[in-house]
């Protein structure tokens, strides 16, 4: 399908004095540095203002991007409407209740973002509090963030970005009229937490480097400039996050980064300055919730790696003396428990935890230390839970999905162990979860471990070595791949692919080690897992040789560019999503907003001549070279503020110039969004579409 393809660009210009650094004694040349505007913070706000030189370059790489792919547009369309009519349009979330109200989001048909919406908790008409529709209207992009009522429900602090910059602007919606306050809070990160008499909020504001770094508060009916700073970090390598603890009377200042934590008390019911739980150390991790009266004092209860739990414990410490010395065991460290989330209310303590890849809810009634298990039975699968609201409750909601069975959300009795179904997914085109198959496989990897891989395949699709697959990888910041159901695969799934999910080093699907085996100096495991995971699906006759695309996104989109490097004989297609693909160039550059905090992934190659080189034998871009590459899709957004759109730029501008094959190189770029891509749910699968077909059309030429 993509056999006659037209010309491709002539490779942007390189400048007559290319960029040349020295470093550690190496002399680093980047020919294409120039595709980075210098006033890149300002086209985050507006990307109007990007360099004409520079979206000439983009615009042509996109017109010739859509050139090649035209062939597919019959398809594209086919895969759109398979992907769209398995959505039920007018989908709502279930109610969650909060004292008088159950608050939840709901899409109208035909509507591409939320409705925020409540009713009455037991019955009533329900009351629309935002229209993303309406608020959408006439621009390029928009997204809904972060929306919270007040706790006397008279208020609704609302917040959206319309550039995809993730610059969020918070308002106050009054839901007794339905309309705005004069308040507006600009360039907030996350959401906020309401103080208890509805009077303020607090809020983390990002500096002038898109880091979000100080916690204000926010006086109802005030103008933000007049915003009291409560907290700050002056470390450019921690963030500053916010969130408001079940019980409702304290929220919790953390501030971390991928290796160190520390959380700071803040009372809700008075405007006190917040209190140190334990002083920061190096590699200790910690968050807190609070109970106001367990074993007859408050307490906080705290999910931490301290005392060489490396797979984390629960703990717990007088709210009073809340230090280090005070904790005392709850649930202690167990070797290959992986201790991912937890919640506190009055009477239980639920922890989610993984074992041996899989997830499973533990129940704990607190006053008297009993126990038991949510578990299931199929070989693969997603497990979440919802705090909700409320922290005098004996319901906990969770949800269930796998990649044959879509998502089920379940409320739990945690003292009669009664679940009622609330919600189940709906295909509206149908679904028949009889006609899949899910299998998790364990792929050896070079040094003798196993890497967990996920499976999804039509039962009658032939996995005799015929098949063509689609291998999905991320592999960083400890973050697991759940074996989750999604609509949209299954449309090449239907179409005969074996989909494959590799849970490679730098996740936590085996563990914190897991992650700990995937970063710093022992990044290229995750590399070597995917590869490794690839060829067990070939050797053992389930994929086709030859008609294998990889994808992964942001980091995972490292992993792409490393792949196409190291081995682009094995694959016959890589799609990249907003790939971090220049991580040498990015690590050295301290001013970028995620710099300093990723040091701890990646390493400090300014520092560390070590981490210097280490970085430089695998960053994608640093190691392009003259060789056959396999057809490759690279999908940036201008306004990303996370991986900036001129890495996957350069990226492709240097594989144009040295790549010796006639493969599709495709730099699609997205130039009204930023790193999640289009905003609204019908325009993402449009993007989807795109990336499938692409899949689809490299493995029919294959």
């Amino acid at each position: 399908m993509l056999d006659r393809v037209p010309r491709p660009p002539v490779p942007p210009r390189v400048t007559e004095q290319p960029a040349v650094t020295v470093r550690h004694g190496v002399t680093l040349v980047d020919e294409f540095a120039w595709l980075r505007d210098p006033n890149w913070q300002a086209v985050m706000r507006d990307p109007a203002v990007l360099d004409p030189a520079i979206r000439a370059v983009l615009e042509t790489e996109n017109a010739y991007a859509d050139a090649v792919m035209a062939p597919t547009a019959a398809l594209q369309e086919a895969l759109f409407a398979e992907m769209k009519g398995r959505i039920k349009e007018d989908d709502a979330g279930v109610p969650a209740p909060d004292g008088p109200w159950a608050y939840y989001a709901r899409h109208r048909v035909g509507g591409e973002h939320p409705l925020i919406c409540r009713t009455p908790r037991h019955g009533g008409d329900e009351q629309i509090l935002l229209d993303g529709d309406a608020l959408a209207a006439g621009k390029a992009f928009f997204q809904i963030g972060p929306a919270t009522h007040s706790p006397d429900h008279r208020l609704l602090a609302w917040s959206a970005d319309d550039r995809g910059s993730e610059f969020f602007t918070t308002r106050l919606r009054d839901l007794a009229t339905g309309t705005d306050l004069a308040d507006i809070v600009p360039e907030v990160s996350g959401g906020v937490v309401w103080t208890s008499d509805s009077t303020a909020f607090y809020y983390v504001r990002l500096d002038e480097r898109h880091r979000p770094t100080k916690v204000f508060r926010h006086r109802v009916g005030t103008a933000a400039e007049t915003d009291e700073e409560v907290f700050r970090t002056d470390d450019p390598g921690f963030f500053v996050s916010l969130s408001r603890l079940q019980s409702g009377r304290f929220a919790e200042i953390s501030v971390h980064d991928h290796e160190s934590a520390e959380a700071w008390l803040l009372d809700l019911a008075t405007p006190a300055a917040p209190t140190l739980v334990a002083p920061r150390e190096t590699s200790l991790r910690y968050e807190i919730e609070h109970h106001p009266d367990l074993g007859g004092e408050p307490v906080l209860v705290i999910r931490t790696n301290a005392d060489e739990a490396e797979d984390f414990k629960i703990v717990t410490a007088p709210l009073a003396t809340p230090g280090r010395a005070h904790w005392r065991d709850l649930v202690p460290h167990r070797p290959g428990v992986f201790v991912l989330g937890y919640g506190v209310t009055a009477d239980w303590l639920i922890r989610l935890e993984r074992s041996e890849s899989l997830p499973r809810i533990v129940v704990r009634r607190l006053a008297t230390g009993e126990e038991h298990t949510i578990a299931f039975d199929e070989e693969a699968y997603s497990l979440g839970i919802d705090p909700g609201y409320e922290f005098a409750t004996d319901t906990l909601r969770f949800n269930y999905s796998s990649m044959t069975t879509p998502t089920e959300v379940w409320d739990y009795d945690c003292a009669t162990r009664a679940r009622v179904l609330r919600k189940r997914q709906e295909v509206p085109s149908g679904h028949d979860p009889a006609a899949y198959v899910t299998r998790r496989l364990f792929a050896p990897a070079p040094d003798g471990e196993t890497v967990p891989v996920s499976l999804l395949a039509r039962r009658d699709t032939p996995l005799d070595g015929t098949a063509p697959a689609l291998v999905y990888g991320y592999g960083a910041y400890g973050m697991s791949i759940p074996a989750a159901f999604s609509t949209a695969r299954l449309s090449l799934v239907d179409r005969g692919f074996v989909y494959a999910i590799v849970h490679a080093r730098g996740g936590t699907e085996k563990g914190w080690r897991w992650y700990r085996e995937g970063k710093l100096a022992f990044k290229p495991n995750t590399f070597r897992d995917v590869i490794a995971a690839t060829e067990h699906l070939v050797a053992a006759r389930l994929v086709a040789p030859g008609r294998i695309v990889a994808h992964g996104g942001s980091a995972g989109g490292m992993l792409i560019g490393a792949l196409a490097n190291l081995r682009p004989d094995l694959y016959a297609g890589l799609i990249a999503e907003v790939p971090f693909v220049d991580v040498l160039n990015t690590m050295l550059d301290e001013t970028l907003p995620l710099t300093p905090p990723e040091w701890l992934e990646w390493g400090d190659p300014i520092r560390d001549e070590a981490a210097f080189h280490a970085i430089r034998a695998y960053s994608p871009y640093d190691n392009v070279r003259a060789q056959s590459y396999p057809a490759i899709l690279a999908l940036p957004g201008l306004t990303d503020p996370r991986v900036t759109y001129w890495e996957p730029a350069k990226w492709v501008a240097r594989l144009r110039r040295l790549k010796t094959d006639d493969n599709p190189l495709l730099l699609r770029t997205n130039l009204d969004a930023g790193h999640g891509g289009a905003a609204g749910r019908f325009e993402r699968l449009r993007e989807v579409a795109l990336a499938y077909a692409f899949a689809l059309a490299v493995v029919d030429k294959a």
